[in-house]
């Protein structure tokens, strides 16, 4: 059964909420960086292909981190070699450190992203670096990458609930946040990386940081709360939101983070909000059950469950 058999929601505005969001969508690499069987790099380009046709304009393609990290993105450079770049679509890479800028570089491309932390904890497990040493390992990619003319987008994870540290407070996330905007970050993403966040922390945050104009936000579904979450960041006036299509994903660094925001899902609450957004989502919806097929699971998406089966 397809969406156009069930029919759209019903498009009803609401007051307070932007014309239209931009979907970053970190499906091929969040999504999938996580999968213990490695997929091919062809049926990675293929991914990418089909989200593009669905209507992406940011597709997250991969990531220069170290193969012995995360060994699913050891084909970054491969990858792109291979990547149809369609015009008006962006394909930015994650770069954790001047050597995966250089990498990046090399490889033609124009828009990277760097991953912070908002906690001790996770920077200590996840970079090896104390919560200050890390934007002194960030310093120089940032300055590098926009001395090279690139965007430059900063991830901070655990913005609203830690593992090992428990609830993280707002100052603390807005200071690390700052601090790589005054670095040269164009954009910041905000992580709930285990998904413990709700609605009105979303909003306590977001109005910590007073102007949002620069701000995305990036929810994990681990507690059902990332469409509430997402939608109270909506109405604080964020229109950047991360998703990955299908549901994948994950944090190999933080075992208890599970699948982000569907992309699925977050398309047919922007559609029932009237909020422009330019994905097809029966091509969408295709896409991820035809990943899921490779993957061989069923799609975590409720909304790809429910128009695909």
């Amino acid at each position: 059964m397809g969406a156009r058999e069930v029919g759209l929601p019903e498009a009803v505005a609401g007051d307070g909420l932007p014309d239209r969001v931009t979907i970053w969508e970190v499906g091929p690499r969040d999504g999938l960086q996580n999968e213990s069987g490695v997929v091919p790099v062809a049926t990675k380009l293929e991914f990418l292909d089909r989200l593009a046709d669905a209507g992406a304009s940011v597709l997250e393609a991969t990531s220069f981190v170290h193969p012995k990290w995360v060994p699913q993105l050891a084909d970054a450079e491969e990858l792109l070699a291979g990547l149809d770049r369609r015009a008006g679509v962006d394909y930015p890479v994650l770069v954790p450190n001047e050597r995966g800028l250089e990498r990046a570089l090399a490889a033609g491309v124009d828009h990277v992203a760097i991953f912070a932390s908002a906690t001790a904890s996770f920077a200590r497990r996840n970079l090896n670096r104390s919560l200050d040493e890390q934007f002194a390992m960030f310093d120089p990619v940032v300055t590098r990458a926009k001395a090279e003319g690139l965007r430059v987008r900063g991830y901070v994870s655990m913005c609203f609930g830690d593992p090992w540290e428990g609830a993280v407070g707002r100052e603390q996330v807005v200071g690390v946040g700052k601090r790589l905007l005054d670095m040269g970050c164009d954009q910041l993403s905000l992580g709930d990386t285990i998904g413990v966040a709700t609605p009105g922390q979303v909003t306590a945050l977001l109005a910590a940081f007073g102007d949002v104009d620069r701000l995305a936000v990036h929810f994990h579904d681990t507690y059902g709360q990332a469409l509430a979450n997402t939608l109270a960041a909506l109405r604080a006036g964020v229109t950047a939101v991360d998703s990955s299509a299908g549901g994948l994903g994950g944090c190999p660094y933080a075992e208890s983070a599970t699948g982000n925001l569907a992309t699925e899902d977050l398309v047919w609450m922007l559609d029932g909000l009237g909020i422009g957004h330019g994905f097809d989502l029966d091509r969408l919806a295709d896409t991820s059950a035809w990943m899921a097929e490779r993957l061989g699971r069923p799609s975590p998406s409720r909304v790809v469950r429910a128009l695909r089966g």
